[in-house]
């Protein structure tokens, strides 16, 4: 899913970065939910089955991984083209953990 789509429709999306705490930290899009991919098959029920999920690392590898895990527990999952290197390009807003503007690490 391109990222611009993904912005425009954040209030029906669960948005789920699978990156590493360190990342995360460097930067993430406001309102995502944080698991790292090694930690999803334990935690995939802290993910709202009823909202499709679109899933985001930093370029889109762990994501597609994440994204088949997913739908293989029968969620709506599709991967955000890209990841978070594609979503700085375009200039779409992300925070640190410390509230300053997002990098990609």
């Amino acid at each position: 899913m391109d990222p611009r789509t993904v912005q425009d429709r954040r209030g029906e999306l669960q948005i789920l970065d699978v990156r590493e705490d360190e990342e995360w930290a460097a930067g993430h899009i406001d309102g995502a939910v944080h698991i790292p991919l090694g930690q999803l098959a334990e935690r995939i029920g802290e993910l709202d089955a009823q909202r499709p999920v679109v899933t985001v690392c930093r370029s889109g590898g762990r994501a597609g991984r994440a994204a088949d895990l997913l739908t293989s527990h029968g969620r709506r999952a599709a991967v955000m083209d890209g990841g978070m290197q594609r979503w700085a390009r375009e200039g779409l807003p992300s925070s640190a953990a410390d509230g300053r503007p997002g990098t990609v690490a």
